[in-house]
């Protein structure tokens, strides 16, 4: 049977060479692996903790490597920097034990020729004091290797945020991120709910914020739980809640969520509707649909209809609407700490984002009525993909106008950036708009 060393570094072959989901990739490994449960934690957390702090552990490699790290074969380099972050950030492991795992490792993946080299580069490191060598340059260079963060997010995060908040950002991007759920009050109550999980075996707390948000913990999967089967909440962030809270849906309404699935914001829009009005929650793909209309059913919500949509394209038989949710594709610079990966993306791949963005909100302005409200969102830290979008569309919009969202939120205007650091959410964008104009749709 496979290690749990062994199946993080064939997990992150994987991540790294094909630029595959790190949720999905190491949850398929371990399912096929066969490994208790204590072996699969030690194989999670070294995959993840190497994807976060993959360019911490190269810099180390190559200060004590006479081949470049681009310059390895896959497997030696993955070796490595499993055996690095063991050394570095593992206080269980002995560091006798992860030199020793990493020479057998290049055995497995029949790399024997590479054992001298992988214990040389080892043992060096442990002569240096495990120090990370210094990193000379800019404060974006050494942000970079101190955070294991490429230079060019480093410094779009200087340049947009400032220097404190950087720091806030990426000092929060490396760890597991908290898990937050939403109480279905069509069901309970938040008192109920809290009483019925600690039964359970979690340990809850209720957010100051948002009463009907709960912190969950000291449970492993929520999803697993009687109160979970029983459609009592759903797991999301408590950004996405604070968002939904900004679209003030009431009872009644017609609501309309254009890039739905997996539909948390679907759910917890109907909870505050009291299930009372039609909540039309449109995706993409049918099979993503499907996902919001099971969802839907388990939580027993009945006002919400999934739809197959394309979010780009108008469809004037939809009608119009008292509420429209964009919640756009994005960079999802905002949510690192949960997909590590997404932080080596080339920074040309995101070009083209904001111009996608700004045509879904477009044509989701389509479906609002006068009076109506439209709420845009992302989870990035990108002001080209947040602000720039909305004040691109407000300039060319003269029938919208900025919406003033809830003191709640810690903002005095129409938009407001959740930062990781500061509330323990996902980062998180949100802007509000109210339709004032309606020349030939009333």
């Amino acid at each position: 049977m496979k290690t749990a060393r062994q199946i993080a570094v064939e997990a992150l072959g994987k991540v790294n060479g094909s630029k595959g989901y790190s949720n999905i990739v190491i949850d398929k490994a371990l399912e096929q692996s066969g490994l208790d449960l204590r072996d699969a934690a030690f194989a999670t957390a070294l995959f993840y903790g190497v994807l976060e702090r993959m360019l911490t552990l190269d810099h180390c490699i190559a200060g004590f490597s006479k081949t470049p790290v681009e310059k390895l074969t896959p497997q030696v380099r993955e070796i490595l920097r499993v055996s690095l972050y063991q050394i570095l950030y593992m206080d269980s492991v002995p560091d006798s034990a992860a030199v020793n795992e990493a020479v057998n490792l290049t055995r497995v993946f029949r790399k024997e020729s590479a054992g001298g080299f992988v214990n040389g580069v080892l043992r060096a490191f442990l002569r240096s004091g495990k120090r990370v060598p210094r990193m000379a340059g800019s404060r974006a260079d050494q942000l970079s290797i101190q955070y294991s963060c490429p230079v060019w997010l480093v410094q779009l995060w200087l340049d947009s945020y400032g220097e404190e908040n950087t720091e806030g950002i990426l000092k929060t991007s490396l760890g597991r991120p908290p898990v937050y759920i939403r109480v279905n009050t069509l069901k309970t109550t938040a008192d109920a709910l809290s009483v019925q999980l600690e039964e359970e075996g979690a340990v809850v707390r209720r957010d100051e914020m948002e009463e009907n948000c709960l912190r969950v913990s000291g449970t492993g999967d929520v999803t697993a739980l009687p109160a979970f089967q029983e459609g009592l909440f759903h797991v999301q962030d408590k950004s996405s809640q604070l968002c939904v809270k900004a679209l003030d849906a009431r009872p009644g309404m017609r609501v309309l969520d254009i890039c739905a699935a997996p539909g948390g914001k679907s759910f917890t829009a109907a909870q505050w509707m009291h299930g009372e009005g039609e909540l039309l929650a449109m995706d993409l793909y049918r099979a993503r649909a499907a996902l919001v209309a099971e969802g839907a059913q388990r939580l027993g919500i009945g006002c919400i209809a999934a739809k197959e949509g394309d979010a780009s394209r108008y469809n004037s038989k939809l009608g119009l609407f008292d509420r429209v949710l964009c919640d756009a594709p994005c960079s999802g610079l905002g949510i690192i700490r949960r997909k590590p990966e997404i932080k080596y993306k080339n920074p040309e791949e995101l070009g083209e984002i904001p111009q996608l963005q700004y045509n879904i909100l477009s044509n989701s302005a389509n479906y609002v009525k006068k009076g109506g409200i439209l709420l845009y969102s992302t989870c990035t830290l990108n002001p080209g993909e947040n602000e720039g979008v909305v004040e691109r569309f407000l300039a060319e919009h003269r029938d919208f106008a900025p919406c003033r969202l809830p003191q709640s939120l810690g903002s005095s205007g129409h938009t407001v950036t959740l930062f990781p650091h500061q509330g323990d959410t996902d980062g998180f964008f949100i802007s509000t708009m109210e339709r004032v104009r309606h020349d030939d749709k009333d």
